[in-house]
């Protein structure tokens, strides 16, 4: 996990979510709502973060992949290597 989160933030915990009654999982971030997911997307998630539910960090990696909030700051390397 070092290699991937090398500046210890999702140690912090930044990321919850929020399971509603007809399914659909609220994702948070810092306390903001981030993202919305719904139907299948939903499930997929809810099985998976079931599946880490014993290891903090693995969660909230899995969190900040599927809101997109996942190794910032790597987009100008990207973006000179096009050039």
């Amino acid at each position: 996990m070092s290699e991937i989160d090398k500046r210890n933030r999702l140690s912090e915990e930044p990321f919850t979510y929020q399971t509603t009654k007809k399914g659909t999982v609220v994702i948070y971030y810092k306390g903001k709502q981030i993202k919305i997911i719904k139907d299948s997307e939903a499930e997929r998630f809810i099985e998976r973060i079931n599946e880490v539910e014993d290891n903090i960090l693995e969660e909230q990696l899995l969190l900040a992949k599927i809101t997109g909030n996942f190794k910032r700051g790597n987009e100008k390397i990207g973006k000179n290597k096009r050039k």
